[in-house]
């Protein structure tokens, strides 16, 4: 009895393993969009009610100038879900725009895949949020936000670099007028030289940020050339800005520069590793500084 019982026993254990096995796990839930105000489904797309518009599926253009998507009005967000605003189909000589703003208030980005625009996304006015993107191969520069009160955060800026009609420079991130640029990454800026062989390659550069903070972020992978100047985080007029808590890594190329200021910016706690020179020009607190 004790073999028959211990025969059932490993039958029943046998089934209720190859039972776990073949019994399918619950589907994963779908995105929804039940909060979406409508969809974005072609490019070119002009944004003119106020809402969330949201992308269900991945969008391309080969437009060599303008915008792929324009915002033509106040309070808007754009919630692509992880899917891709894509322009790599118009070339290295693109002059194209991802996500167009001018003069607006409080545009939210988020969940965008923006891939191979000149800029991938230009905002002026005020109040937005660019959060949680991916951009990824844009020529000139990812992003360029001049809004005082917003605030670039979360977002992963790869290989950006390559424009043919801007040859010489190429920006990971550029912010100006009061914005909180936090928490992002930034690896891969590789700008064409220009016609004199030249090319200059900056992780975030900001102007006139006074009113605003660079924290967090990471900054590597840049790749100038010629007597182009390699800086990782560069703040023009830069007022009281505080640049703090970030990690800066260069390759050690002669003249390069970790993090620069103008006009009294404050670079604190900052770690620095590979530049000819850590932090330059700022009211330095902390930073922890290895030139090579």
């Amino acid at each position: 009895m004790r073999f028959v019982s211990s025969g059932i026993s490993a039958v029943l254990a046998i089934a209720a393993a190859v039972s776990a096995a073949t019994v399918p796990l619950p589907a994963r839930a779908a995105e929804s969009y039940d909060n979406c105000t409508g969809f974005i489904d072609s490019l070119p797309a002009t944004i003119s009610s106020q809402g969330t518009w949201c992308l269900r599926h991945d969008l391309s253009t080969n437009i060599i100038d303008g915008n792929a998507i324009i915002i033509a009005t106040n309070n808007v967000t754009i919630d692509c879900n992880d899917f891709k605003v894509g322009g790599l189909a118009a070339g290295a000589g693109t002059t194209s725009v991802g996500i167009y703003a001018f003069n607006r208030l409080n545009l939210t980005v988020r969940h965008c895949n923006i891939r191979g625009f000149w800029y991938g996304l230009i905002a002026y006015g005020g109040g937005h949020l660019i959060e949680d993107n991916g951009f990824d191969a844009n020529t000139y520069a990812a992003l360029y936000v001049d809004a005082a009160g917003s605030t670039i955060r979360s977002n992963r800026v790869i290989d950006t670099g390559g424009s043919t009609s801007f040859a010489g420079f190429a920006f990971g991130i550029y912010a100006a007028s009061g914005v909180d640029v936090l928490d992002n990454t930034v690896n891969g800026v590789a700008p064409i030289p220009n016609g004199s062989g030249n090319a200059m390659a900056t992780g975030i550069y900001t102007e006139s940020n006074g009113e605003g903070s660079v924290a967090g972020n990471r900054v590597r992978g840049l790749a100038a050339s010629g007597t182009g100047t390699t800086i990782g985080i560069d703040n023009s007029n830069s007022g009281r800005l505080v640049v703090r808590d970030n990690d800066v890594q260069g390759n050690g190329v002669a003249g390069s520069i970790g993090v620069y200021c103008d006009n009294q910016a404050m670079a604190r706690d900052n770690v620095v590793a590979g530049f000819a020179t850590g932090v330059q020009n700022c009211l330095p607190s902390g930073n922890t500084v290895n030139a090579n």
